[in-house]
Parts: C-alpha cells; structure tokens; sequence
C-alpha cells in the first residue's frame, strides 16, 4: 500500500507563523498559526510544524516536501539590520549612488528624504579597470590596483562588499577575478558580484540590487544554516526549498547565495494561492488581498497569472511615491505593499488627526489585547472593541484576549483626545485603516492602466477576511471569494509554487539586425545554467521555459516584456515579433510609433517544473438560507449601530449554504466578517463566496 506524500510549508510573518501540513497534491490535514519569535524565528517555525504534526499524528522524519518564506529579507532592509557594506566601482564612478537618477522623487518638497542606499560615500571604494559596453578590455586589471584596493577595504571596517564594475554584465573576468582574490586573500568577507547577483544594464540599480545582497547575505546565511539545523536535529530529511519574490521556489544554496530573491516570498505565496483559485473558479479579473498583522498586499491577478515584474523597491522614504525606495532589479510577482495590518498602531498626531500605521506592534509586544506589554491601540484592538472578533474562538485559542484592555487604550490614546468613547474610537480606525487599503488597491490598479470595479477579490491571511467586505465596498468591488484556511493562505500558496529559476542578461540588439546565431548561444547558456539550478530542487522532472526579450523603440528608456518562441531564432521571427512589440506598446501607450527601429536591451530565461492540472470548480448547489444557531452583538460597520450579527462556525456549513449579512463566520485561524451589505453563500469546493447587496441594503 502507497502512502500519500506529505509537505510542510511554513511562512515567517512579522507577526504570525503560519503552518500547513498537506497530505497528496492539496489535501490540508492541518494547519496553525503561531506567534513569530523574532530573536529565533526558527523557533516559532518549529512550534507551528510540532503542533501540526502532534494534530496528525504524523512525524517530521515523515515529511518528504518541505517549503519556507520568510520576511527576514525584507525586514532586515527595512530595519536596517545588515551587513556593513563597501562598494567597489570602476574608477571615477565612486558617485553612482549619490547621482542615483538624477532627479527628486518629489520635485518641490523641500523637506525631502532621500532614501537610504545603505552605503555612505566614505565606503565608495573605486579600482582602475575598464571594459566596453560589447565586453572588450579597454584598462586591465592590474595586481597593483587590486593591493590598494585591498588597503582601502581594510580601512573601511566592511563586513560585506558589492563590486559592481562598468559592463561587467557583458564581460565579468574583472569582477570574478576580484571576487576569487577577496576570497583567498580576505576569507572573513562576504562578496556579491554584479555579473551573479543583477547582470543587466542600468549601473544605478545593478548596484543597488548588489548592495542590498551584500546587506542581508550574512545574516540570511546564517539563519538559514540554523534552520536547517534546527529541522534536521528533529528529524527531516527531505531538502528544505525557499520560496523566491517571483513565485518559484530555490535550494537553500541558491537562496543563500542570493538572498535578495527571498524579498517578498511571503506575499508571493499570497498572489500563488489567488492564482490557483481564481483559475479553478474561472475567474478572469482579480484583486488578490492579502492582510496579516504587519502589512496589507494587494496584487493584480489577470488569467489566472499575477501581475509580474523586474524591479521593486525597498523601504520607500515617502508611502505611495516611486524613486522614494531602494530599487532592486529581481524577478517579482508586482504588489503594493502598505503598513495596515492587525497589529498596525492606531494614534492622534499633533494636528489632532486620526493615524493608523505604518507602525506596527507586531508579535512583540503585539496588540494591548495580547497581554504581551502592549499598551498602544492596534486595528486588531478596534476589531475586538467592534465585536468583530471573538475572544473564544481567536488563534485556536491559544492566544487569550482581554477586550477591556483594548477597549481602555483605544479611549486613552484615541478617545480622550477626540471625544470619543471607546467603540467610536474603534471605528475611526477601523474606516481609516480600511480606506488605506482600498487607495492603495485603486492606486495601484490605475497605475496599471486597470479598473478594479469588475474584478473579483480573493481574501485571505489572519486579518484579510475581517477586512475584505468593508474594504471592497470601498474600492467599487462588489464579488468576494474566500478559500478554506484563508488565514494561513501564503503558507498554502508555497504548495503549488512550481521549483523555477529566472536569468536576465544584457545583450544591446536592433530587432531587424540581431546577431541570430549570437542570440541563440546567449540562451542555450542561460538555459543551461538555469536548468542546473531547478535540477537542484527538483530533480530529473519534466520542465518548461520562458523565453522573454524586453524590446523598446530606439532611444526610450524603458523596455517591454515580449514572450518569444521556445526555440532558437530565426530571420522569419522578426516580423511576428514587430508586430506582437507594437500590439503591446498599443495597449499601454495607444498607438505605435511609425517609422521607429526596435531595439533589444535585454534577454531572459525562466525554467520551472511544470504546472500541475488544476481542476475546475463543481456547479454550486442550489442556494438555502440558513438561520444562524446564535448571533452576537457588533457594531455595523456600514452605519455604526450596534445590532446582531449571525454567528455561525464555518466547518458547519455546506455548499448552497446561504446567509444574510451582518454575519460572523469564525474558523480557528480567522473570521470572516459579512457585512450588512454583504450575503454569503458557500460553493461546491468550499470556498466562501460574499457578494454585495447593490441596494446597499444595511
């Protein structure tokens, strides 16, 4: 008798540790939510994966798929936790990030906050060499160049150092060659390299991207050898795989060698999940919204693809304004990111304004209600203080809650300084923090050139399902769906992310006078270094390829990404590749421009194991409503009346279940608030479908 596999996935939050045990392709035996320990987070890892197993009776020796992200990567940036980092540059390009791009995020603030690039000028390291943009030596690299640098390096007190020299993504010998003699002659160092980590034209962001890998590799190499430890002493066996920003997943070698990837895995497993519901329900538009309890993504989701991209930025010094972060140049699944999540702190500003984050009480101490230290109102106290969340029925109850405590923040930080009793305080911020996540939704949505007034809106993580139906009325979104175990949705979206390595490199071409033969080596090499990669996860399994080139019309600035043909090139190409650029350069900018060539800037490869079949969802039953067997007190958020809510468990219902809001479906991770503009209805997989009352029906 065979025996279903079993896979662990577990997703480190800044405030949550979520955990799933899945049995075969996506039969969930358990799941869990544990509070992130911070000076460990291995440890409440281990918590969640001991807890699940004891669920199941299961041991960790038996786990044979193991997948894990993190927001240690991204946390470390933000809070500034890494490395001391040295650049090294080609000489007279010490200014590259001081000259950035040249111009003000903000044109006329003259209090601007530059952002922080994380390397200050006096360890701006520079060496003699030289190479062309086509890879030619034009300056040698010298012994001698090499001991000062050498010198410069010792003086500068650096733990980490980024070399980053001019066209090293068209010939890296200088670049490895420095690399290899820090190696023997610096061992305590940690090197990134351009031409590894972002091998693309552009110096400003290939630096910063190597400037960021640099930061966070010692620390990321460190915490990844312990957690490997940490599991292996309990018994696994199986190789621990990482989930990346681009929604693949890497070895534990790869993601140390460049951590920079692991940026985002978290949400990426988030828009992953939205994905795969959304193809399963036949879904063509989505807004994938995902909220835990340090921040709220929301990711467009078109054919059941989320929206990708080559660039993200890191810690923006100004919310909302691009050029106000780091940009890091890696393969992402594209999102907006904000500071509104449960554990978001709620205040009064000197001007006598309601705030609501970015400011987190994350897990430590967390929410006045946790009883952890505590003592400033989070949008997980104004829930509570609404009667949106339960204490009994709260994390399993393994974390206890004491309301009054919340209720006495909210009216001492909040209330005493608005005149606002407690419940009033709490729905001040809870309409702030919701109208945040629906500007954030529309701002990204337009600036997309989409609308989110047809798109279906998939909820999930600890705090998404509480917030989907007040924050789609909001955003013009009028359909819901939540998945079973939303709350832990990420770590869910780990199972079904596909072992897959992406490459870029830059090679300048005119589309109508390429170098065919020149073009087809180039990615026989990427794909062979990339397939080296996958193999490394996943073994000898069928795999499939991506091959992209990002094409613009000669001069402009920025590329377009145009899928090619799995195979090598050929001149009878050129014209159904004009014809699919000016098709997708109508579709953002109107119209093509007559008479222009077409140039080629860079080209990429994405291996991965192939997509799994997804099947399609059953007709729903016919609808029943349903009386709840009890209701509980709320207050409505859609006039602010205290009234009852239904109050139903949600592992109670069936499909065609149907009911009318205002409604509490509680699960052990998270509770689903049906507003009373809202119904919901359960279909034939058990996904919770909320749809809205056009009438506004309150």
């Amino acid at each position: 008798m065979t025996t279903q596999a079993l896979r662990l996935a577990i997703d480190i939050g800044g405030t949550f540790t979520d955990t799933v045990l899945v049995s075969g392709e996506e039969t969930i035996l358990a799941s869990t939510k544990t509070l992130t320990t911070h000076h460990n987070p291995a440890d409440g890892a281990m918590q969640g994966a001991t807890r699940v197993m004891q669920q199941t009776g299961h041991r960790l020796s038996e786990v044979t798929g193991f997948i894990h992200g993190t927001t240690l990567a991204t946390n470390a940036l933000i809070e500034k936790r890494g490395a001391v980092v040295a650049t090294v540059t080609t000489e007279g390009f010490r200014d590259i990030l001081e000259i950035a791009y040249e111009r003000r995020y903000s044109q006329y603030d003259i209090n601007l906050e530059k952002p922080d690039l994380l390397v200050p000028r006096e360890r701006a390291l520079t060496v003699r060499e030289r190479v062309s943009a086509d890879g030619k030596v034009l300056i040698s690299l010298e012994d001698t160049a090499i001991d000062a640098l050498l010198k410069d390096i010792d003086a500068s007190g650096a733990e980490a150092i980024a070399i980053c020299l001019m066209h090293a993504y068209a010939n890296p010998e200088h670049e490895r060659r420095l690399r290899d003699t820090l190696a023997d002659r610096r061992p305590d160092l940690t090197v990134s390299i351009s031409s590894d980590v972002s091998p693309e034209a552009r110096e400003f962001d290939r630096l910063c991207t190597t400037v960021a890998n640099a930061y966070i590799q010692p620390l990321m190499a460190t915490y990844l050898a312990r957690f490997v430890r940490q599991f292996e002493a309990q018994g696994v066996t199986c190789p621990i795989l990482m989930m990346t920003a681009g929604g693949g997943m890497c070895t534990m070698r790869t993601a140390a060698r460049f951590p920079i990837r692991l940026v985002e895995s978290g949400p990426a497993g988030g828009a992953i999940l939205a994905a795969r519901v959304a193809a399963r329900a036949g879904l063509d538009q989505v807004l994938s919204f995902d909220v835990g309890g340090t921040t709220a993504k929301l990711c467009l989701i078109d054919n059941a693809r989320p929206q990708t991209s080559r660039q993200f930025e890191i810690a923006r010094a100004a919310r909302f304004i691009k050029g106000s972060g780091m940009p890091v140049r890696i393969p992402v699944i594209e999102m907006i990111e904000i500071g509104a999540g449960g554990g978001s702190i709620a205040g009064v500003d000197r001007l006598g304004r309601l705030t609501v984050g970015p400011k987190s009480a994350g897990s430590e101490p967390g929410p006045v209600a946790f009883m952890r230290g505590g003592t400033e109102p989070t949008v997980t106290d104004s829930d509570i203080a609404l009667g949106y969340i339960v204490p009994d029925t709260f994390a399993e109850g393994h974390i206890q809650l004491d309301p009054e405590a919340s209720k006495r923040a909210l009216s001492r930080v909040i209330g005493s300084k608005l005149d606002l009793d407690a419940v009033g305080a709490a729905d001040g911020v809870s309409r702030i923090v919701d109208e945040s996540m629906a500007s954030a939704g529309r701002m990204h949505a337009v600036e997309s050139g989409k609308d989110l007034g047809p798109r279906t809106m998939i909820a999930f993580g600890g705090n998404g399902p509480l917030h989907a139906s007040r924050v789609a009325r909001s955003a013009g979104v009028s359909r819901i769906v939540i998945p079973p175990d939303p709350g832990v949705g990420s770590a869910v979206g780990f199972l079904f992310a596909p072992v897959s390595f992406e490459i870029v490199r830059s090679r300048y071409s005119l589309l109508g006078s390429m170098d065919l033969n020149g073009i087809n080596t180039l990615f026989e090499a990427m794909i062979s270094e990339a397939r080296a990669v996958v193999f490394q996860g996943a073994g000898d399994v069928p795999t499939q390829t991506l091959r992209t080139a990002f094409m613009r019309y000669n001069g402009q600035g920025h590329e377009i990404e145009i899928t090619l043909p799995d195979r090598p090139l050929t001149a009878e190409d050129i014209v159904p590749l004009t014809a699919a650029f000016e098709q997708e350069y109508r579709k953002q900018f109107s119209r093509p421009v007559p008479g222009m060539q077409i140039e080629i800037l860079n080209w990429a490869v994405r291996v991965a194991t192939c997509d799994s079949v997804v099947p399609a969802v059953p007709e729903t039953p016919r609808l029943k409503t349903i009386s709840a067997p009890e209701t509980c007190p709320i207050t409505c958020d859609v006039d602010g009346v205290s009234k009852p809510a239904a109050f139903v468990a949600r592992a109670d219902l069936k499909p065609g279940d149907h009911l009318h809001g205002p409604a509490l479906i509680t699960e052990p991770q998270t509770t689903t608030l049906v507003s009373a503009d809202f119904s919901a209805h359960v279909d034939a997989i058990g996904n919770l479908v909320l749809v809205r009352d056009q009438k506004g029906g309150a």
